[in-house]
């Protein structure tokens, strides 16, 4: 039986939506009894829907939750907004979004207890709200910080890095880097070992900005060979030392790359809904 949600939180594998939302499938047996646990984990699997691009679907599940709202304490009202909010911030409908992710922050930041899910409306609030988005991920980090709960201070490491993209979306980016230098030292403290890759990816590509290109490059071909290592592939580090070919006046030595990049990036559901024309121009540099 299980005996709360972080048992099924933490079975959580958002780079295969499919397999967890199966896995949370098997799950719904062992909470039928329990209305507001069974609530959390169907808030979850129209998560997990939500990321498989099936928003109709999500939003079907969602209104099961909904049905039940009324005799359901703080905690599955706070979640079903947020995963509501969230599959409307997928779907492009922005206005609709951060309506939820501001009814879940008022819910969960008025209620003790509940600072994990505070935090994850302001962050939320944040990637909805472009023009507020410093202020929301300083609100959400100042709570993480100040926490004596590990998983809500776990949350800094996301909200350093998303503090280092919003200033890289204003043009700042000496900011940028220093807040993406803070995010990477911050999963060296955790040590997990793919959130460091993906933060070192980070760091090398605002270097690439700061005119720090052959630095950049010099971390990209690191981070290569250390996926080449696992057996992996990733088109983010093609794109970037293609990129930094690029700059380097080297163009045969980056179409090559420029070509694996987009060959792994084109099969992102995410980018091809909402960067075509990031693929598009990779498409481009690498068929000429």
């Amino acid at each position: 039986m299980l005996a709360d949600a972080a048992q099924f939180d933490a079975l959580w594998d958002y780079q295969q939506p499919a397999a967890t939302e199966t896995l949370f499938r098997e799950l719904l047996p062992a909470v039928a009894a329990d209305a507001p646990l069974r609530a959390e984990l169907l808030t979850q699997i129209a998560r997990a829907q939500g990321l498989q691009r099936r928003f109709d679907d999500a939003h079907a599940t969602l209104d099961e939750v909904e049905r039940g709202l009324p005799d359901l304490p703080i905690r599955p009202a706070v979640r079903y907004r947020l995963e509501r909010g969230r599959v409307y911030n997928s779907s492009g409908d922005l206005q609709r979004a951060r309506a939820f992710f501001e009814e879940a922050w008022r819910l969960a930041a008025a209620e003790p207890g509940e600072s994990f899910f505070a935090v994850d409306a302001a962050h939320m609030m944040a990637i909805a709200s472009s023009e507020q988005a410093l202020a929301w991920n300083r609100r959400a980090l100042e709570i993480a910080q100040a926490s004596s709960d590990l998983r809500t201070r776990n949350w800094s490491g996301s909200l350093l890095n998303n503090m280092g993209w919003a200033y890289h979306e204003l043009g700042d980016y000496p900011a940028a880097l220093l807040h993406l230098e803070q995010a990477l030292a911050f999963r060296r403290e955790q040590g997990q070992a793919r959130e460091i890759r993906i933060a070192r990816w980070c760091v090398a590509r605002v270097r690439r900005d700061l005119g720090q290109v052959p630095a950049a490059l010099e971390e990209q071909r690191d981070l290569l060979a250390e996926y080449e290592s696992l057996g992996e592939r990733s088109g983010y580090v093609y794109e970037e030392i293609g990129e930094c070919l690029l700059a380097l006046g080297d163009r045969a030595a980056a179409l090559p790359f420029l070509g694996l990049a987009y060959e792994e990036l084109s099969a992102d559901p995410w980018l091809v809904a909402n960067e075509p024309a990031r693929l598009q121009r990779l498409r481009d540099l690498s068929s000429g």
